[in-house]
């Protein structure tokens, strides 16, 4: 497995692997305007307009549609971390979990918005390898942190429910430099200074 930053070479990988995956998001939720009705019906109706839009920013070059891929030997895509500057996803402070938390300034900050590791794939490690290169994509994209905002429950969380990432992953990479910034159950903050 490798892990590179999407790029207009391997979004059809990318593509692919929310297909595989039966996710018609495309990640672009961080970056719509509408109300969950609204972002439902987009979803189910059309999801190839969530493809299209994240494609088109990716082949644009734009900040907010920047990942990592994780692609096996044959170039399938087999796990996606989206990482965008912090400022760029607004909703995120707009959600009632984090309304009310200091992140302290947006400037250089990086925000992990999801994972997606395709389901034949899912606890082999796809997600650990992404978060683990996410540090040097941010340092080289300019950053000085990157931060996650995983869910924390008293019970395993179904796949479904950890698009954040899982939370043991980041706590288990605390002696590579991630540290909880926000420890307050359900939702803790994570970040990586760089």
């Amino acid at each position: 497995m490798r892990i590179a930053s999407l790029n207009a070479d391997n979004a059809g990988a990318w593509a692919a692997l929310f297909e595989a995956s039966g996710c018609t998001c495309y990640c672009r939720w961080w970056h719509f305007t509408g109300n969950k009705n609204e972002w439902l019906a987009r979803c189910f109706e059309e999801p190839t307009k969530n493809r299209d839009e994240q494609t088109a920013l990716v082949a644009a070059g734009a900040l907010e549609a920047r990942g990592l891929l994780a692609m096996d030997d044959d170039g399938d895509a087999v796990g996606w971390m989206k990482l965008a500057p912090r400022a760029l996803v607004p909703k995120l402070r707009r959600q009632g979990a984090y309304r009310a938390v200091d992140l302290g300034d947006d400037e250089g900050v990086w925000s992990i918005g999801c994972l997606l590791v395709r389901p034949d794939r899912r606890r082999s490690g796809v997600a650990r390898a992404l978060i683990e290169a996410a540090p040097e994509a941010v340092r080289a994209w300019g950053g000085r942190a990157v931060e996650a905002y995983p869910h924390r429950v008293g019970h395993a969380l179904h796949d479904e429910e950890a698009w954040m990432g899982p939370e043991g992953v980041f706590a288990s990479l605390v002696t590579n430099g991630w540290q909880p910034v926000h420890d307050v159950a359900p939702y803790p903050v994570y970040r990586r200074r760089l």
